[in-house]
């Protein structure tokens, strides 16, 4: 798996890359595929968010849980779907807020290639499920490496918004120190944009116009999103 992280990523990765923990994740990725296990997102995507979004580059972080576990669903990015697939339900919600948060008219597509080109990091806790079962890889050592990614973020001079969408991803975050004791990002909390959450505090939380304001005042340029 090492070998397979962007360069801009490495020196924050390599150390928990080769702990035990993350060589066994390697190992029971294989064994599974092996024994015929359908895994998405398919090799050569699972680090994509990484690929697209560079350290050095990142204004935003965006947390997801695990990928989408239908065929044709996941490639690399939280909430992103890939071109000619039905826009997921949490996505249109994504939609629907922005729509309303800053006038820009809902996409018919649901691929977010484009945020991630522009410095959204659209990072899942987990970068690996089984078909058909949502959380089946969690817990396998994927949140180790997610996390460094997050605390590789938190720990730059820069200034960067991190999005947290729902209770799995402020608990991400809180498991990040570099993030909870530092005061130069901006934290935006609302619920999750699932259709059974997105009523409670979701809807009018206005995350796309705060994350430009905070960068803007910054210097470090808005997000077309």
């Amino acid at each position: 798996m090492a070998d397979t992280v962007p360069d801009s990523w490495r020196a924050a990765l390599d150390p928990v890359l080769a702990l035990p923990q993350s060589r066994r994740l390697g190992g029971w990725l294989r064994a599974e595929e092996e024994r015929g296990m359908a895994i998405f997102p398919p090799k050569g995507m699972r680090l994509k968010a990484l690929e697209l979004t560079p350290l050095d580059a990142v204004k935003v972080v965006i947390l997801g849980q695990d990928p989408y576990h239908g065929p044709g669903q996941a490639h690399g990015l939280c909430f992103s779907v890939p071109e000619g697939v039905r826009v997921p339900p949490s996505l249109v919600n994504i939609y629907k807020e922005l729509e309303s948060d800053l006038g820009v008219a809902r996409p018919a597509a649901g691929n977010l290639e484009r945020w991630a080109r522009q410095g959204v990091l659209l990072l899942n806790s987990s970068l690996t499920v089984e078909a058909g079962k949502a959380g089946s890889h969690a817990g396998k050592g994927w949140e180790a490496i997610t996390d460094a990614a997050v605390a590789a973020v938190a720990a730059r001079e820069e200034p960067s918004v991190f999005i947290l969408w729902g209770s799995h991803a402020r608990k991400k975050a809180a498991n990040v120190p570099e993030l909870s004791q530092n005061d130069r990002h901006l934290v935006l909390t609302s619920a999750h944009p699932s259709p059974l959450s997105a009523h409670a505090g979701f809807f009018g939380s206005k995350p796309f116009s705060k994350a430009n304001a905070f960068l803007e005042a910054r210097g470090r340029g808005a997000i077309e999103w």
